[in-house]
């Protein structure tokens, strides 16, 4: 019986979070694709033909954003395993290939879920611009 109920507030929770992702997109006029778990992607460059998978090391720059704008974090070549990544990563960047750039819009159920994370607040849409430098499997 828990586990229904947790399963029907995270169902809750991203519906919240792609109401949220929606109006965003609508309000900065983007338009994004949306992946059937919720999370919605733009490739701004596709890049290389072959693609990470989830056990590849990569190699991003990337920003991190809030939906107000606000910059939680951001680095330049940043090296690791997808696998040890959110979520949201594990299922965007396997979309574009070496030097390709894509701008992600992850539900934080896909993402830190309602958790604080260093200065993401509980149930935090996050935004990324990633630019895939490389990847090795």
């Amino acid at each position: 019986m828990l586990s229904g109920c947790k399963k029907d507030e995270t169902s809750d929770q991203l519906n919240i979070d792609i109401k949220k992702i929606e109006d965003y997109l609508f309000d900065h006029s983007l338009d994004a694709q949306k992946h059937e778990s919720g999370l919605y992607y733009i490739i701004l460059q596709p890049g290389g033909n072959d693609k990470p998978t989830k056990n590849s090391s990569i190699t991003v720059s990337y920003k991190g954003t809030l939906l107000n704008g606000e910059v939680f974090n951001e680095n330049e070549f940043f090296t690791s395993y997808l696998s040890y990544l959110i979520e949201g990563w594990r299922l965007g960047i396997p979309m574009i290939g070496s030097g390709g750039k894509i701008k992600l819009f992850i539900p934080s159920t896909l993402g830190y879920g309602n958790k604080v994370s260093a200065s993401i607040p509980a149930n935090s849409v996050l935004i990324f611009d990633i630019t895939l430098h490389y990847f090795s499997d």
